[in-house]
């Protein structure tokens, strides 16, 4: 999938993800060892992208399974067309229940999920298990047979075992502690907010009509927002929404005035708004 480290970083800049050399380095070795990789951080600093740019870098076709409170085994593996055996039963009502029977519980009424589908892939694909943490524990029993052999068991048609193993993304916000038995299956990778360097390029990358010096403001004051006490911190996709934002509005500096106005485009939350707008400091560092 990749030659090495370096192949990685450049790989993934060409799809607009700009890898710190930790995230290259363990997307390298995932994909060497064929481990699966555990992301996790808080929301919005890139877990789900990166799976989406390792996808789009190593062209593969990505799968996508998105967790949620409630999430179950028919979501997450495969399920039958019930309608639809409903309908043969009825048509085949001549032919015996032994009969019907056979022919229902067949590869034509097999609906799969996405980690059956993955599972079942001839083609290089990426699995993207989305905010594992949301899923309830019982989904973690699911995964484990998947993470460790690469197979699912269908009762009615046997196990399948993946021919081509998927490269697998499991991303986390860390709401709810995963399992060890999990974790141990994993390469850990945890990302952070990247430093001001980082996120400058980011922006840049993002953002290419942004002056520079506004870049460098909005980074600035972003990095001052995360340093304070807030119900919800900006992401780095909100950073860019905010240089975005302020270009539109054809802002060349990043005055108190113009952060006032539009301080909802990165904070969400109006009793964060207003500790902010108390407490930064816009003034310029000597």
């Amino acid at each position: 999938m990749f030659a090495s480290v370096e192949d990685v970083s450049a790989r993934l800049a060409e799809t607009g993800y700009l890898a710190s050399p930790a995230v290259a380095t363990t997307v390298f070795l995932a994909a060497r060892l064929g481990k699966p990789l555990l992301v996790e951080g808080p929301a919005g600093v890139g877990k789900t992208q990166l799976a989406k740019a390792v996808a789009e870098a190593a062209r593969a076709r990505l799968v996508r399974l998105q967790c949620y409170e409630g999430v179950d085994e028919s979501r997450a593996l495969y399920e039958w067309n019930h309608a639809k055996q409903l309908l043969r039963i009825t048509a085949g009502r001549d032919e015996g229940w032994e009969q019907a029977r056979t022919d229902i519980f067949s590869e034509e009424f097999l609906l799969p999920r996405p980690l059956l589908t993955a599972i079942r892939g001839e083609e290089p694909t990426v699995l993207l298990v989305d905010e594992t943490d949301k899923a309830d524990v019982e989904v973690e029993g699911l995964l484990l047979e998947v993470l460790s052999d690469f197979q699912i068991t269908v009762p009615e048609l046997g196990t399948v075992t993946a021919t081509q193993r998927p490269f697998v993304v499991l991303t986390s916000n860390a709401d709810r502690e995963l399992s060890e038995a999990l974790r141990r299956r994993c390469l850990f990778l945890h990302i952070g907010f990247p430093d001001e360097d980082l996120e400058r390029r980011i922006v840049r990358l993002k953002v290419p009509g942004a002056d520079e010096a506004l870049v460098s403001s909005v980074v600035r004051v972003v990095g001052a927002l995360r340093a304070m006490d807030l119900r919800k911190v900006p992401s780095v996709a909100e950073t860019v929404d905010w240089a975005r934002t302020l270009l539109e509005l054809g802002a060349g500096v990043l005055d108190e005035t113009v952060v006032r106005e539009t301080l909802g485009v990165v904070l969400k939350h109006q009793d964060d708004i207003l500790k902010a707008s108390a407490k930064l400091d816009l003034a310029e560092p000597a």
